[in-house]
């Protein structure tokens, strides 16, 4: 049973613990089992909450027994991106410098999450901070891509990926400031979501860039995707970039996929020098197929796009520069130099440097420069310019059509350590994913097949307006179907042998 159950959907093993089937229990043990088995491996997981995870399985039990109403979840084991902060279980953000952090409160993700009677496996690796397109800046070492374990798995949310298509969980959380959750699901065969801007809660969600970061799902299928949205969205009084409006209903956009009638645009800049003839392959083929299911296809120009790259690593380095600044050694976390002989302004100095990584270094640095006196209207005003022309684009793409679509990733998964000296190697992965976080629009990408040269995950993106993530699952779940039909779904069908 334990083989059969990490092979199910998240929404198929709910239904089974709710009609009492299998137990939540059962469903966890069998998925803390395969961590054990094959995360030596992966290194998907900075921590698995065991006990935790066990406590919360026998509490959906217990709740079924006694007639409770249960949620469209409840009793499904889930990997949580540590990057959100979990009452008494570690949370490092992949960084030294919080090492052994225990938070006292939980995100509102996490709280939703356990509220929704979903359970917790445990916190899974990132770059650390959230910098990073491999997971290969993670201070606890790289996480491998269950396809093939020399390539990286994306990133920053790599460890969340991996332990869906490792089928280690059937649910995971990550975070996306510049592609880190549509990237890493591009790479490993997932579904990954990018909700609008301020639609899932930022509260306990460690700052890397706050104008851009947002939580979001990660899933096998689309409609799992679906299920775990809509428990983690809605208005939070707490953080103050939360929309106070209504989730539109992605579950049954999500049950009743169509792309019949819809508007598809093709971005002509979302294409060139520098994606990989496999990628480009899938893309078209996918675009062929939308038109196929009675989508219209519209050719685009968004000129701004080709400078999205520039002004991200503008903008996002300066408010990790503000953000990381809390990091002082005074109040929490790793102190280094405090033997009595140093001032406080040194032993921070000491800290940082200890703790932090080099691809944090480089970012704070960056947006220190970006920040300073003489250079803020040069460089991060004109930036901010830049990100205005780039939502302009979007407004007038989407007054023509419904949604755009384009690969996720320029190319798929490369080995690791190839592009750890090359940060504009590492940086150009986001090539594509950059434009919807400057706009703050939501995306999704969704697998639509393998490269012809390399046999690894190709990833298709589509991007819709603003609080209209509806239109995604809408246009994600048909073509899902449509891709099942054609080539199935390796990770729907068996666990990969690791």
């Amino acid at each position: 049973m334990s083989e059969e159950l990490i092979t199910l959907t998240a929404a198929e093993l709910a239904a089974r613990i709710a009609s009492g089937e299998v137990t939540a229990v059962e469903a966890t043990e069998a998925h803390l089992a395969r961590i054990g088995a094959v995360d030596e491996k992966v290194n998907a997981f900075l921590h698995v909450d065991r006990e935790g995870a066990l406590a919360q399985a026998r509490e959906v039990d217990a709740k079924r027994e006694r007639g409770e109403k249960l949620g469209p979840l409840a009793g499904v084991p889930l990997a949580l991106k540590d990057l959100f902060t979990t009452e008494g279980v570690p949370t490092t953000a992949g960084s030294k410098i919080l090492e052994g952090w225990i938070p006292p409160y939980d995100a509102t993700v996490t709280k939703r999450l356990k509220d929704a009677d979903v359970v917790i496996l445990g916190k899974t690796n990132m770059d650390e901070f959230a910098m990073g397109s491999s997971t290969e800046s993670s201070a606890y070492g790289p996480t491998a891509n269950p396809w093939d374990l020399t390539r990286i798995p994306g990133g920053s949310g790599g460890g969340s990926a991996a332990s869906l298509a490792a089928h280690m969980a059937p649910l995971a959380i990550g975070t996306d400031t510049g592609g880190s959750i549509r990237q890493p699901a591009a790479v490993t065969g997932t579904v990954g979501v990018k909700p609008t801007y301020g639609g899932v809660s930022r509260y306990g969600m460690i700052a890397f860039s706050s104008s851009l970061d947002q939580g979001g799902p990660c899933a096998r299928t689309v409609l799992d995707a679906a299920l775990l949205h809509s428990v983690i969205a809605g208005h939070d009084e707490r953080d103050s970039t939360s929309i106070a409006q209504p989730v539109p209903d992605i579950v049954a956009a999500a049950r009743n996929g169509s792309a019949s009638g819809m508007r598809v645009g093709v971005v002509k800049e979302f294409r060139g020098e520098g994606y990989q003839d496999g990628v480009m392959q899938r893309f078209d083929e996918s675009v062929e197929l939308l038109r196929e299911l009675g989508a219209e296809i519209v050719e685009l120009s968004c000129p701004s796009f080709t400078k999205a790259l520039a002004a991200y690593y503008l903008i996002a380095p300066s408010e990790c520069s503000s953000n990381l600044a809390r990091f002082d050694a005074m109040r929490y976390g790793l102190r280094s130099g405090d033997d009595g002989s140093h001032s406080a302004e040194e032993v921070t100095a000491l800290t940082r440097e200890a703790g932090f990584g080099d691809e944090v270094k480089r970012r704070v640095m960056l947006g220190t420069y970006a920040l300073s006196s003489g250079y803020y209207d040069a460089y991060y005003g004109s930036a901010q310019k830049v990100r205005t022309l780039i939502t302009r684009d979007f407004e007038k793409a989407f007054e023509q059509v419904d949604v755009v679509v384009s690969p996720t990733s320029p190319t798929t998964a490369w080995p690791i350590g190839e592009r750890v000296d090359d940060p504009m190697a590492m940086y150009l992965a986001d090539v594509c994913t950059l434009p919807s976080n400057l706009a703050g629009n939501s995306a999704m990408s969704i697998p639509c097949g393998l490269a012809p040269e390399d046999g690894l995950p190709v990833g298709l993106q589509i991007i819709a307006p603003a609080m209209a993530d509806d239109r995604l699952y809408r246009v994600g779940a048909a073509l899902e179907a449509a891709f099942q039909a054609r080539w199935g779904h390796p990770l729907l069908e068996e666990a990969p042998s690791l």
